[in-house]
């Protein structure tokens, strides 16, 4: 008794063969725990189907139909997750947001795939619940269901069809992460322009002082020193790099324009934390003027330590530029 068939023209033998491994994994409980060869599934590749027979001296279509749907429906759903979606982003992004230059167009598409795959969890939050996995799920399920409701219904599914004119709501969780995708492009694409600007203009400055000594309080605060560690007074920024800092940027915004407007020849920055998002910044845009350092005898006497009394500290500094001053 054939109950029912799957026809995928859009697959190649290896797909084919992808969805038939899919299917057999589904299966393997069922097999395990009823009468061995209830079921088989025949792949015909000339025409790209693969064909589910029950053998009906055990097979019970009220008691098991409802479970070989269902797994058959699981099946077809990772089969669409990890074969057909990076197609569907693929065509979402080149025709719905009109990225036709196939280089930009891999770059968006690989934030989709980060959106959606990439998970945050570090090493030790290993034991947590991972949102990537749990939204995977959520989407599989989703797509399984429509499925299975189709397939109690049904004898025969176009997989490509079914995927282009039954799944709308999953088509446009699709679109909604590629339009957040877009918008990230876009941000980071303009932040790094932004970034090359600001850099431009360090270049074309004049060197006003030989360094500035930075020391980072925490989080966004600074204050800026000079080489005999006195207190320099906050300059006026510059009009142009105060209204482009003003429009792009937010926590560092003081410190960066203060530091163009200075315009040293070495920026020494005192930190205990080389890690944040505002150390690169800083690095980015005043490359090679940069250096961190992460304990000194003036770093100690500012942060109200001694040099023995951070053996943390110490330990960080062997992983960044150390500057002793």
């Amino acid at each position: 008794m054939e109950l029912f068939t799957v026809s995928l023209m859009s697959a190649s033998g290896e797909l084919m063969e992808r969805l038939q491994q899919f299917l057999n994994e589904e299966f393997v409980d069922l097999h395990r725990d009823t009468t061995a060869g209830m079921l088989h599934f025949d792949l015909d590749p000339s025409v790209k189907e693969i064909r589910c027979y029950a053998n009906l001296t055990y097979f019970r279509l009220p008691e098991h139909g409802p479970i070989v749907y269902r797994k058959a429906a699981n099946a077809f759903a990772r089969y669409i997750m990890s074969e057909m979606e990076p197609l569907l982003f693929k065509a979402i992004v080149r025709k719905q947001f009109h990225y036709e230059d196939p280089a930009e167009a891999e770059v968006v598409e690989r934030y989709c795939r980060n959106l959606l795959y990439d998970s945050q969890i570090s090493s030790e939050d290993r034991f947590s619940i991972d949102p990537t996995a749990m939204d995977k799920e959520r989407r599989k399920t989703k797509i399984a269901d429509e499925i299975n409701l189709f397939l109690n219904t049904n004898t025969r599914i176009h997989l490509d069809g079914f995927v282009t004119f039954r799944l709308a709501s999953y088509w446009e969780e699709l679109r909604e992460v590629a339009a957040y995708a877009v918008d990230e492009y876009v941000m980071d694409k303009q932040y790094q322009e932004f970034i090359s600007l600001l850099k431009y203009f360090v270049r074309m400055q004049e060197v006003k002082l030989p360094i500035v000594n930075v020391f980072h309080k925490g989080g966004s605060e600074f204050a800026l020193y000079d080489e005999y560690f006195q207190l320099l007074e906050t300059a006026p920024a510059d009009r142009i790099v105060a209204e482009m800092l003003e429009s792009e940027m937010n926590m560092e915004d003081m410190i960066v324009s203060t530091l163009i407007t200075v315009s040293p020849k070495q920026i020494v920055i005192h930190t205990r934390q080389p890690e944040l998002p505002v150390m690169r910044t800083l690095e980015t845009i005043f490359e090679h003027r940069v250096r961190l350092c992460a304990v000194c005898e003036n770093c100690a006497h500012h942060f109200g330590e001694t040099q023995k009394s951070a053996p943390g500290v110490v330990s960080k500094a062997a992983s960044i530029r150390r500057i002793l001053t």
